[in-house]
């Protein structure tokens, strides 16, 4: 099972950008995906979380301008961040809580690689 994020990048205050992450490898399903951010000396902390169901939860920090989705038939989740500020400034990691197995009592998190998101002022 691999998670492989992308869409990082080099933005000015005030701009947008998309993440996207994509789960590949042979699992029965996938529960809950989220992003997770970790600024430089800082601790990682959660962005944003979506259920299969598509419940989404956001942190107060981003809400009204960071929108998590996904497509549960191509095993991605989205991160789509407008009005960007140079706190958010981060590398931005994907997570999922997979069942590999239909029978499996519980799930295996997994993360991506991560992807850097620079916001200048």
């Amino acid at each position: 099972v691999q998670l492989q994020a992308s869409g990082g990048g080099l933005v000015q205050a005030g701009g947008s950008l998309r993440l996207s992450c994509v789960a590949s490898g042979t699992f029965f399903s996938i529960t809950v995906m989220a992003w997770y951010r970790q600024a430089p000396g800082k601790q990682r902390e959660l962005v944003a979380t979506i259920l299969s169901g598509g419940s989404t939860n956001h942190a107060e920090s981003v809400k009204d301008r960071f929108t998590i989705s996904r497509d549960n038939a191509k095993n991605m989740v989205y991160l789509q961040m407008n009005s960007l500020k140079p706190e958010d400034t981060a590398v931005y990691y994907c997570c999922a809580d997979l069942r590999l197995r239909e029978w499996d009592r519980g799930d295996f998190r997994y993360w991506g690689q991560g992807t850097q998101v620079t916001v200048s002022s």
